[in-house]
């Protein structure tokens, strides 16, 4: 029996304040960073699976861009946090510093599977926690009222069924990715 292959999609941030078509030309030359970076030496790498069978870019608006850092040493700039958490998670991406814009950050990406942006296939923890449990309607609206209030207590009680949803989406990366993407605005 075959494997099936999932669908992959490359996602852009780019800075709220440029033009359309600017946020456009800086994804693309976040996309050429990267294809330069993983797969110049690796004709096997999965940008170039993502080139050939799928080119679905989402472009999503990743705020502000400032090279600052606060008290704390926090990046200022939105989308310079996000690239922070994209590191801090080991994912693989590339991004791109347009010298015309003071020499700032205009764009990020990543390639990720199905299994991120897929909640039909692949829903969310608490619509496939509520699934599984196969409990009464007020069973779920209480169990779904307990996970938006503190999720994060809900995932902790509920530790041993979430570890088995990770798995399902692919790891710990891919429930990463989906949380980053989560409630994001396209650009």
């Amino acid at each position: 029996m075959e494997e099936k292959q999932l669908e992959l999609r490359m996602y852009f941030f780019v800075p709220y304040n440029i033009s359309p078509i600017q946020q456009g030309i800086q994804a693309g030359h976040a996309l050429g960073r990267y294809a330069l970076r993983y797969g110049r030496y690796d004709d096997k790498h999965i940008v170039w699976d993502f080139l050939e069978k799928w080119e679905t870019f989402i472009i999503l608006n990743g705020g502000t861009t400032n090279n600052g850092r606060d008290f704390d040493s926090i990046s200022v700039g939105s989308l310079n946090q996000i690239a922070d958490k994209l590191l801090d998670a080991d994912i693989e991406f590339s991004y791109f510093i347009e010298p015309d814009l003071n020499n700032a950050l205009s764009a990020l990406c990543f390639i990720c599977d199905e299994r991120v942006f897929n909640k039909k296939e692949y829903p969310d923890f608490i619509d496939w926690f509520i699934s599984r449990v196969e409990n009464e309607v007020i069973e779920t609206i209480r169990l779904r009222t307990e996970y938006l209030k503190d999720a994060k207590n809900f995932i902790e009680t509920y530790n041993e069924l979430y570890k088995e949803w990770v798995r399902l989406i692919g790891g710990v990366k891919n429930a990463f990715l989906r949380e980053l993407i989560q409630d994001k605005k396209l650009a």
